[in-house]
């Protein structure tokens, strides 16, 4: 629209200088006739003529205007207006005029236009006077100003016509949004529905492929926090499903024998463990879950942290006859948050411990580079089957589950220690073939860089 605007200044600007233009041709034009009239005769020298007079009335009252004819001594010898006859004038473009050049002025303030144009001697061709011709440019301005109107009128429709145009483009623009907009909303209300398509444009496809993404990784969230409830509520139920077995049971019996009783408690505090256990690791799993924020880095000696961890563990490999080794090969200081850490590692060595054969092994070894750290754990265990080894970090996953529960597992373990891995921006990795142990490798940064 603001071209539009523009246009309308240039067409007004440019319809004015054609218009003084063309009036100022046509005024030099009809002067041409009467000057050669004059130069065939001594008209400027006072040689009176009707005829010449007359064309001179006639041209004023045309254009509504004044010719004034100024001889060679500067003297006015003819004024259609009849104020200024015999009066000497001298002005800068009356002397142009005398030295053969014409002048054109237009005074846009008072609306007038002036011209200087001179009169030739026929025989000498020499400037014996000059015409001044003075007409009102009214006409003009009434030209303008209908012009102005005119353009005005297609301004207004032009601007209305580009309004509607945008808004219908624009809605027909937008329509392809508006399909993503409503599958978003419905996201946030809690629907998920099946994935969209918009081919309208390249950048409607590209969000829509966005979105579709999105919407997969929504599905497995919403999937795996289901599974998650699910698997949280089972597990926290089973222990409490036990105990209310074998509290009804003792119950049932008016004299129950007090090994019997004994037998009943022990297995009911078994459970009480149990079930502890399990809260105590999902309290650990949500603390893995919160913000980077809540980690607390300080500058930790890798090395005597293992070795606590290992210390802490000796009692449980010499119940089950297990050799527990520490490979160190330098020295190392790194930035850690220890809590966090040591519980993960102790997972590993843990799981190594309680998944191995009797007479069995358990190596950590520890390595450095310029950048990371390495902390590797193997064992000579029962391993982990290969199609199982991709969910053996998923929260409650246990390969055997029976095994696992007769030796106290939570399904919890490697989920924790993953996610504190992730925590220090490191990475971990297994390898495991049944029947002849597993390895895992864990790599953590020597620098933490929030």
């Amino acid at each position: 629209m603001i071209p539009i605007f523009l246009m309308k200044y240039v067409i007004l600007e440019n319809y004015e200088d054609l218009a003084v233009d063309q009036k100022g041709v046509m005024l030099e034009s009809q002067c041409q006739q009467i000057i050669e009239q004059i130069s065939e005769t001594s008209y400027v020298h006072g040689e009176p003529s009707s005829m010449i007079d007359t064309e001179i009335a006639q041209l004023a009252a045309i254009y509504g205007g004044r010719i004034i004819i100024v001889n060679s001594n500067f003297r006015i010898i003819l004024d259609t207006f009849g104020i200024d006859e015999d009066k000497v004038i001298i002005s800068e473009e009356v002397l142009q005029s005398f030295l053969g050049s014409d002048s054109v002025n237009y005074n846009r303030e008072y609306q007038f236009l002036e011209m200087t144009i001179p009169i030739p001697n026929r025989e000498t061709n020499e400037t014996e006077g000059v015409v001044i011709i003075s007409v009102p440019t009214v006409d003009v301005d009434s030209g303008k100003a209908s012009l102005s109107n005119t353009v005005l009128i297609l301004q207004i429709v032009m601007s209305v016509l580009i309004c509607l145009l945008a808004f219908y483009v624009a809605r027909m623009l937008t329509k392809p949004f508006g399909k993503i907009t409503k599958s978003l909303e419905e996201v946030q209300g809690g629907v998920i529905e099946q994935e969209i398509s918009i081919p309208d444009y390249t950048e409607t496809q590209l969000l829509a492929e966005a979105y579709n993404r999105m919407l997969k990784r929504m599905k497995i969230q919403e999937d795996s926090r289901q599974e998650f409830v699910s698997n949280v509520s089972h597990e926290l139920k089973t222990p409490i499903t036990s105990m209310k077995v074998l509290a009804d049971s003792l119950l049932a019996q008016e004299e129950v024998p007090v090994e019997l009783y004994k037998e009943f408690m022990s297995d009911i505090a078994e459970e009480i463990d149990r079930e502890n256990k399990i809260i105590s690791d999902l309290l650990s799993l949500v603390k893995m879950d919160k913000k980077s924020s809540d980690i607390n880095i300080q500058e930790t000696n890798i090395n005597q942290l293992i070795e606590l961890i290992l210390k802490r563990l000796r009692p449980i490999a010499a119940r089950h006859n297990i050799e527990l080794v520490l490979e160190s090969f330098k020295p190392i200081l790194a930035e850690v948050d220890e809590t966090k850490l040591t519980l993960a590692l102790s997972n590993l060595v843990e799981n190594g411990i309680k998944y191995n054969q009797e007479d069995g092994w358990v190596h950590v070894s520890l390595n450095v580079d310029s950048k990371y750290f390495y902390v590797k754990v193997e064992d000579s265990g029962i391993g982990i089957p290969e199609e199982a080894q991709e969910h053996i970090f998923e929260r409650f996953y246990r390969v055997d589950k029976s095994h696992s529960r007769e030796i106290g597992g939570t399904g919890l373990g490697l989920a924790i220690t993953r996610s504190a891995v992730l925590m220090h921006h490191g990475a971990i990795k297994v390898y495991s073939k049944e029947g002849e142990g597993t390895t895992f490798t864990v790599r953590i940064p020597l620098k933490y860089v929030p």
